[in-house]
């Protein structure tokens, strides 16, 4: 591959994502770690990009990575221009590019800076990279653990003993009563009101599918909630495969309950799944949303479907630009402020997946691709 076209990819990666890992770019064109490594220092060259620890941001006002340019504790603790901010998150691939661009857009317009510390959902990262982000020399802290939706017991020491202020995203503290700072979107009543709306359409039976991530629980406990609550069938089929299963094999299972029950409907975590999910029942005969109405649970890829997925759509940029106003409010702040704990409702968005008598309005050529490997999660 020529060096131009490689440019071109990552530039294109760039503009999706909002950051880039070393990694995927390597595993994405099939080339070494040198090259990509010589090709972002190119285009850095060129004000195309800011590399960061492993990877690179668009450039602007705002971007991860480097040192600061004057160490911000020496800073007036009443202004933010200058200060540096640390984010910790498990992706910057899947669900999390818009949260970040959320926080960008807050902290670049109070003319601070950002710093990313990424554990790709290992567990036993989030102390590393914190312990990284704070020797940086950062100001404040928004913080998503691998694991979720509380964070672990050792996350929530260093917090402690840091002494910086930080702000929790997608994420609780374990302590029911903890006076901490989060910002969140509320998954549970995002399920609930999936199950609210196929009741309104007369469905009674109303199937269970959630692929193996932080959030799960959440969308399960919504949805046991909606089913409970709406006087709906309990005998639905409900999958939960673990981590590591093999994703062809559970829906392939899911896709046969769903055909040998008395279901009429089915809501499915994430849309990449339900996506794969309607394609298989499609090519069993089974017609969307005439015989089974299917609901995404992420908004993604849903509007590409065949069958374009109603979904619930949870706020990410909201949970970013929440996060990063409340972390930068603390930082200005120059007497105590009371806790912030802001929890945000998704949005519902109602497509042919739901609606009776709907057609498909995208071919199967401009469909999306669910095959692309399997996000881990929220």
């Amino acid at each position: 591959m020529l060096a131009h076209q490689r440019y071109s990819y990552v530039l294109d990666q760039l503009r999706t994502h909002g950051a880039i890992k070393v990694t995927d770019v390597v595993a994405g064109l099939g080339v070494s770690d040198g090259t990509v490594r010589r090709d972002l220092e190119v285009l850095e060259e060129q004000g195309k990009l800011v590399r960061v620890r492993g990877g690179a941001v668009l450039p602007g006002p705002l971007h991860s990575g480097g040192p600061p340019s004057a160490d911000p504790r020496s800073q007036d603790p009443a202004t933010t221009e200058g200060v540096v901010l640390g984010m910790l998150v498990p992706s910057t691939t899947y669900y999390y590019p818009e949260v970040i661009r959320g926080a960008q857009t807050v902290v670049s317009r109070a003319g601070a800076r950002l710093i990313l510390g990424v554990t790709d959902y290992d567990g036993d990262r989030d102390l590393e990279q914190l312990r990284d982000l704070i020797r940086s020399g950062c100001r404040g802290l928004m913080v998503t653990t691998a694991t979720g939706p509380v964070i672990p017991a050792p996350v929530r020491g260093l917090l402690e003993d840091c002494a910086l202020p930080f702000v929790l995203v997608e994420r609780r503290s374990a302590e029911t009563f903890d006076d901490v700072d989060y910002v969140l979107s509320d998954h549970r009543q995002g399920a609930y009101r999936a199950v609210e709306h196929l009741a309104a359409l007369g469905h009674r039976s109303v199937a269970l599918f959630v692929h193996a991530t932080p959030t799960a629980r959440l969308v399960a406990d919504g949805y046991a909630e909606g089913v409970r609550l709406l006087g709906l069938d309990t005998d639905a089929p409900v999958h939960a495969p673990a981590a590591g299963a093999d994703r062809q094999a559970e829906l392939d299972a899911f896709a046969k309950a769903c055909r040998d029950s008395d279901a009429t409907a089915a809501l499915v975590h994430s849309d990449r799944e339900a996506i794969l999910l309607a394609q298989r029942l499609r090519a069993q005969g089974v017609r969307i949303p005439e015989d089974l109405a299917v609901i995404a649970y992420d908004d993604e890829v849903a509007a590409f479907a065949e069958v374009p997925l109603t979904a619930v759509a949870p706020p990410k940029f909201e949970v970013g630009r929440s996060a990063a106003s409340a972390l930068l409010e603390q930082i200005a702040a120059t007497g105590p402020l009371p806790v912030r704990q802001t929890v945000l409702q998704p949005r519902f968005v109602v497509r042919d997946s739901t609606r009776r008598g709907a057609t498909s309005t995208q071919t199967a050529a401009g469909a999306a691709d669910p095959d692309a490997a399997s996000p881990v999660g929220v």
